[in-house]
């Protein structure tokens, strides 16, 4: 049988492969190498022979009996060596000459040289050590000392080679590895937006602004469109919207679709502590736009690079953030041109940008990315109801309608908080009642239960909670109530949950029904218990602010109509009116609340009766709906939209007391009114 040994691969060209060089092996090599000189104390031997350590007593025990053959004493190292007669190398080492060498030694450490000598003055009187002694001055570890010396000129070295690696790598593009690359851009880019896998069917809702950015995707996908007819694609285009809208969401998409370079980054990646820094990444990311063009770079939170300069920048001004602005500025439209790169940015403080970044040129569009209606707050639950196991009855039309206000990533929230609650209950599937109860949660907070309060607290938090309930009954534009509760839930005592109707103008009459509902927890407090406690803070603070926008912004002051005071500019430091305007309007806004205050404590007045069971019944069941109010104030004389909703979702609601351990099953709002 023949044997076949293994044979080296061969190259292309019949040869051999060698392996690759590698730096590290040097590398290795030459830490082994000190390793060695270390450990081995310098490498120095006697002949063929290892030096032997001893103590000092044993060395004079070897002089004193006639053993040492010659002395040697090193003077910089006060250290002495007895080179040991063939005749005693037993004695010594109890090996033989072979195993210790030909001429092998110990080696001590002395403590004084005049003792030393005269010890060995003295076993050489005696006859004891007839050698001779001999001196040594240089080291016998110079390479080792002279590693030492040089030690902190290689930390120094190592300690700038790793600053430099750090800003190197740390800069994103910083492919040099020094520290020359903090100027370099922190963008990450996407060869093809496609491959993060988001595009406009993963954005729900947004029409309107999805409409606006595929004229984008369009152009990049088909430019000869739009050139022929001699138009021009918008350069930019702002998002500017709540946070939670889905801004970012829309730029991933516009990237998804058109399929070209992509270039992500923040605001804040432009901002650095070195003069300089942000004006250069910015360059360096148009540079690198440029190159793989057509592209798209986004800028998230831009507010953070393009906040308007101020007037004084002297005065508070930052030069660096200014200058980054201006260099951004150049960039986007300037004397050299950016053909193929088209800016889109994300801000929801669209107040605080720089005008120059605004005008036409630059950004070109601004698109507002608002909060979902109820149409698109149905779609964005189906998108995000997708992963989740659900109720086959679950209807998600009243989901939708239980959520004004909500965006998208309030959704996602409420959804997610939903799973959770029926996993904590061992239930197989989420259901209707598991979202209404993650709507209270994310909306009050976490119930608490088990928070002490006295007898007189609960009645006072209830007469609190039924005024709420009670104004709002009776006043025609007030929100409709959908549930009233005296738990605790976060920082509130009790809260009452509303259904806003979804308009966009609110009139004078709207405005004032929502602050005399907002003081009847107070009034009711004043009426019925005679005095007033901390628990309508949240309540003053709203209608406060409520009367003050009304007065000083809308214009619906008799004593001062059709003026408004509002002013943006964040640098101004005087008030746009006189200090006797001033007074005026502290004068109204006090007038326009005490006249609802008293307005509240009428109403209070008429319907105490009612008032005082819709109390009594919260103390008793602790959470009480709209129906309970209906059947004792009878029916709401007007009935808006908002309040056809919700009694065509309570018709089959049971209401099943709370002391007995059995949860509500009833429809649960989304808009609440909280007490501190």
């Amino acid at each position: 049988m023949a044997s076949s040994s293994p044979t080296p691969p061969m190259s292309g060209g019949g040869m051999p492969k060698m392996p690759r060089f590698n730096m590290s092996w040097i590398y290795i090599v030459i830490l082994a190498t000190l390793a060695i000189i270390f450990f081995t104390d310098g490498g120095q031997t006697i002949g063929q022979t290892t030096i032997h350590q001893t103590s000092y007593s044993n060395f004079k025990a070897y002089v004193d009996r006639g053993y040492a053959k010659r002395i040697t004493v090193n003077k910089s190292e006060s250290t002495v060596r007895l080179y040991v007669n063939a005749a005693n190398i037993r004695d010594v080492f109890h090996q033989s000459q072979q195993q210790t060498g030909t001429d092998p030694c110990v080696e001590t450490v002395y403590g004084s040289i005049e003792q030393l000598e005269q010890f060995i003055e003295q076993e050489r009187t005696a006859g004891k050590f007839k050698g001779d002694l001999t001196y040594e001055v240089e080291t016998r570890n110079g390479f080792m000392n002279f590693l030492m010396s040089l030690a902190p000129l290689a930390f120094f070295f190592f300690l700038w080679f790793f600053i430099m690696g750090r800003f190197g790598g740390g800069g994103g593009g910083g492919g040099m590895g020094s520290i020359f690359s903090v100027g370099r851009t922190r963008a990450q880019m996407y060869e093809k937006g496609n491959d993060m896998g988001v595009t406009f069917k993963d954005v729900a809702g947004q029409i309107g602004a999805k409409q606006e950015v595929q004229e984008i995707v369009e152009f990049l996908k088909n430019p000869q469109k739009y050139t022929e007819l001699g138009g021009k694609i918008p350069k930019g285009a702002l998002l500017v919207g709540p946070p939670g809208t889905g801004k970012t969401l829309l730029a991933k998409a516009v990237a998804g679709e058109a399929g070209v370079p992509f270039f992500s980054m923040s605001g804040s990646d432009f901002v650095e502590m070195f003069v300089g820094v942000g004006a250069s990444r910015v360059r360096d990311t148009f540079s690198r736009a440029k190159d793989k063009a057509p592209s798209i770079i986004f800028i998230d939170e831009i507010d953070a690079v393009g906040r308007a300069r101020s007037k004084n920048p002297g005065f508070g001004g930052n030069d660096e953030r200014e200058n980054t602005l201006n260099a951004l500025l150049t960039e986007m439209d300037g004397f050299g041109t950016n053909s193929g790169v088209i800016i889109l940015a994300a801000t929801n403080r669209v107040d605080m940008l720089d005008k120059a970044l605004l005008r036409a040129g630059r950004f070109d569009r601004q698109i507002h990315v608002d909060l979902p209606d109820l149409t698109e707050r149905k779609e964005i639950f189906q998108v995000h109801l997708k992963p989740i196991k659900v109720d086959e009855s679950l209807d998600i039309d009243l989901l939708a309608r239980q959520t004004p206000g909500f965006s998208g990533a309030d959704i996602a929230n409420v959804c997610n908080e939903a799973a959770l609650i029926a996993a904590r209950h061992d239930n197989k599937v989420v259901s209707k009642q598991d979202f209404l109860d993650a709507v209270d949660r994310i909306i009050g907070g976490l119930e608490k239960k088990t928070k002490v309060m006295t007898a007189d607290e609960k009645r006072a938090i209830a007469l609190h909670e039924a005024g709420h309930a009670t104004i709002s009954w009776f006043c025609e534009h007030a929100n409709p109530l959908v549930k009233v509760s005296i738990v605790p839930r976060g920082n509130a005592l009790g809260a009452a949950w509303y259904m806003p109707e979804e308009r966009q103008l609110t009139t004078k009459e709207q405005l004032l029904d929502e602050m005399c509902s907002l003081l009847g927890g107070r009034a009711a407090e004043e009426l019925f218990t005679g005095h007033i406690s901390t628990g309508a803070m949240n309540d003053l603070e709203r209608s406060t602010k409520m009367a003050q926008s009304m007065i000083a912004y809308y214009g619906m002051s008799d004593v001062l109509p059709n003026i408004c005071y509002y002013d943006n500019n964040e640098y101004s430091f005087v008030k746009p009116y006189s200090a006797e305007t001033d007074r005026l309007i502290d004068a109204e806004v006090l007038k326009m609340i005490n006249d609802q205050y008293a307005r509240a404590k009428a109403i209070l007045e008429e319907h105490k009766e009612g008032h005082n069971a819709l109390a009594e019944l919260l103390i008793a069941r602790e959470v009480i709906f709209a129906d309970d109010v209906e059947r004792i104030f009878g029916k709401r004389p007007w009935v808006s939209r908002s309040q056809e909703i919700i009694e065509a979702n309570t018709k089959d609601t049971e209401i099943v007391d709370n002391t007995s351990g059995t949860e509500s099953t009833e429809d649960v709002s989304s808009t609440e009114s909280t007490e501190a």
